[in-house]
């Protein structure tokens, strides 16, 4: 099975990233959803990883993959929630 991964980043002055990151990692723990979390502002590197895995040259945190398969950013994700349909969202179902 792939493994869940989430790009975040510790170094932010958007209110707004910090929120979006926050709100995933806790809809994740409270389903018991196992992932990996990436801090890109450790690495550039990390952050180029981040932005060509999404096929986004402007990608900010965060951004969800399970392996190699990009799930989507924080809009998608919560949409994914809304309608019920995480799972299949994270390519887990």
């Amino acid at each position: 099975m792939a493994s869940l991964t989430v790009y975040s980043t510790s170094v932010t002055g958007s209110r707004e990233i910090k929120s979006q990151q926050s709100e995933v990692t806790r809809i994740l723990d409270g389903k018991n959803i196992k992932y990996t979390l990436v801090d890109i502002s450790q690495d550039n590197a990390l952050r180029d990883e981040m932005r060509a895995k999404s096929g986004n040259p402007k990608a900010i945190p965060p951004q969800i993959f399970n392996g190699d398969h990009y799930c989507g950013d924080y809009e998608l994700f919560v949409e994914a929630v809304e309608q019920k349909t995480l799972q299949e969202f994270l390519k887990l179902a």
